[in-house]
């Protein structure tokens, strides 16, 4: 396995004069330009004392400069603590001390929001957008800052070229990142990642994802989350693929304009994305009276469903050889429709902990309802006396899984088994071949009061196939399931329903699902919230928020 920052140094020296990084309709970073950046910032790094595996937080959105930041820390073997741009600045104060981080790099917009004072560790905040220093504890620091234009001059006399580059390779077993996870059953924890946690993902990327710097990459996820780290930054730019990334997530206007101007080779995104799209573009679709007297024809149903899939693969750019999701079950209803119109898809299963991958299939071998094999560095077994009918928690070990949490003692004592599996809390079965069913959460199961056990996760997929149903949460209430559910407001102002008709959609949303549920899984009541539910950056619904 070769350490990707090896790949990184190759890829860089290859293709020194084509783009890396790129801001849609914005900036253009060429390799040679990234990498005299992360030199000029591994100078002003070494001139005020930091060490390696001292921490350095990353709080800013999506960006070139993001990823640029990134890779001067990473490859200084400084740790890096990427924060999410939606944390909220007194959780980001919370987790850089935890952290014990001593710089900081953040948006200009964001940095007045951030107390200084309550974060006496930290040493410098530099912009991300546009390296420029914010903050310094002492003014010999801002004269470092100053002078970095001369000391890079000075450091490389006869110009900065390709063959000045040179990155640490022999340090697998280093802490690299620092992930605070934003999960749907907790409040964050520092998961501790190693260099050869990500070599390990990327080495699998890139036997299974093939790629070369003739593709491209449209960077949606938040890369302070893990997926989006390494499935739309270090994979594709170790594989020399440019990175196009919008600064706030796009409008789908914007967003499909993108993708028809950049044409990514593959889109990485989570569920409710793609079920989203299904939902506004292809079900109405298919709903027509004429629409559905056709697909029952057989011939023509094929053509019909082929068209709506090319059409479906032209919008995002028509280049795309996978729509890889992850976080989360797929929707049934969306699954069948997607497999009559040949949509390559496929539905992995990972986490921070993982960092992330644990399942994968090719979207040609993949199993629906499935979320794939456990992927070649990660050994996954059932904790189940019949894993292939009875659900039990999915245990994994592997090179590619974290150390533990950082500064958590409570978390790391329960977070191995004592043979050195990982708990992941979520509750699944395994076919003979290997394909993994994720039931739901070990946390979320209910049991029934005739010790029926009950996955709202499955409850939630029915409910949110239901007309005018946008997402739902399923909980126990003194024995009676109870389905919180926010409604599509789009879709009841389309069909122009009036106050009458919107008060009978929770009946008419629980008698549906009822008839299509099992009797020991059937809601008693559908309430309506007002609001979105409030979600991690993969999408997921925070849970706990919820009861």
């Amino acid at each position: 396995m070769v350490h990707y920052l090896s790949k990184f140094e190759d890829v860089s020296k290859k293709y020194w004069d084509s783009p890396a990084l790129s801001n849609f309709q914005g900036e253009v970073f060429c390799h040679k330009d990234v990498a005299a950046n992360i030199s000029k910032l591994h100078i002003f790094f070494e001139s005020i004392g930091l060490k390696k595996g001292q921490k350095v937080a990353l709080y800013a959105r999506n960006s070139a400069r993001w990823a640029i930041s990134f890779l001067a820390i990473n490859t200084y073997e400084a740790v890096v603590v990427p924060l999410l741009s939606d944390f909220t600045p007194e959780s980001v104060t919370h987790l850089v001390n935890h952290s014990e981080s001593v710089i900081m790099f953040t948006d200009k917009d964001m940095w007045p929001h951030i107390d200084i004072g309550n974060m006496p560790a930290l040493k410098a905040v530099v912009s991300v957008s546009d390296f420029t220093l914010l903050y310094y504890s002492e003014d010999s620091i801002k004269t470092v800052f100053d002078g970095l234009a001369d000391s890079f001059k000075s450091k490389y006399p006869m110009g900065f070229n390709r063959e000045n580059i040179s990155y640490p390779a022999c340090n697998g077993k280093d802490v690299c990142v620092i992930n605070y996870t934003s999960g749907t059953t907790s409040l964050p924890k520092g998961v501790i990642l190693r260099y050869e946690c990500f070599s390990a993902m990327i080495d699998f990327a890139m036997k299974r994802f093939k790629c070369d710097h003739n593709d491209s990459v449209v960077s949606m996820l938040p890369m302070g989350h893990i997926y989006g780290l390494a499935f739309e930054f270090l994979f594709p730019i170790c594989c020399g693929v440019p990175i196009c990334y919008f600064g706030k997530t796009p409008s789908p206007t914007i967003l499909l304009k993108a993708m028809k101007e950049i044409r990514p080779f593959m889109v990485v995104c989570v569920p409710l994305v793609m079920e989203k799209i299904y939902k506004s573009s292809i079900k109405p679709v298919i709903n027509r009276w004429y629409m559905k007297a056709a697909l029952f024809i057989p011939g023509l149903s094929h053509m019909l469903y082929r068209q709506i899939g090319d059409r479906l693969k032209s919008a995002f750019g028509g280049r795309v050889r996978q729509f890889i999701m992850g976080g989360a079950a797929l929707n049934p209803e969306v699954e069948k429709v997607f497999r009559r119109i040949k949509l390559p898809y496929t539905v992995g299963y990972g986490m921070t902990e993982a960092s992330p991958l644990i399942a994968y299939e090719d979207w040609r071998n993949y199993v629906p309802g499935s979320c794939g094999k456990a992927v070649d560095c990660t050994e996954v077994r059932i904790d189940s006396e019949d894993p292939q009918r009875i659900a039990g928690e999915i245990q994994v070990r592997g090179i590619n899984i974290c150390s533990g949490y950082y500064n958590n003692p409570e978390a790391n004592a329960n977070a191995f088994t004592e043979d050195g599996f990982f708990h992941t809390g979520d509750l699944g079965i395994m076919n003979a071949n290997g394909d993994i069913f994720i039931k739901g959460r070990s946390k979320n199961m209910i049991l029934s009061a005739n010790g029926q056990n009950i996955y709202p996760e499955e409850i939630e997929s029915v409910v949110n196939s239901q007309d005018y149903a946008s997402e739902s949460v399923v909980v126990d209430r003194n024995g009676r399931l109870v389905a919180l559910v926010f409604l599509d407001e789009q879709a009841i102002r389309k069909d122009k329903l009036d106050a009458e008709s919107i008060s009978d959609i929770p009946e008419n949303i629980k008698n549906n699902s009822n008839r299509v549920l099992p009797a020991y899984s059937r809601l008693s009541k559908v309430e309506i919230v007002l609001k979105p539910f409030e979600k991690t950056p993969k999408l997921s619904i925070k849970r706990y928020l919820y009861k």
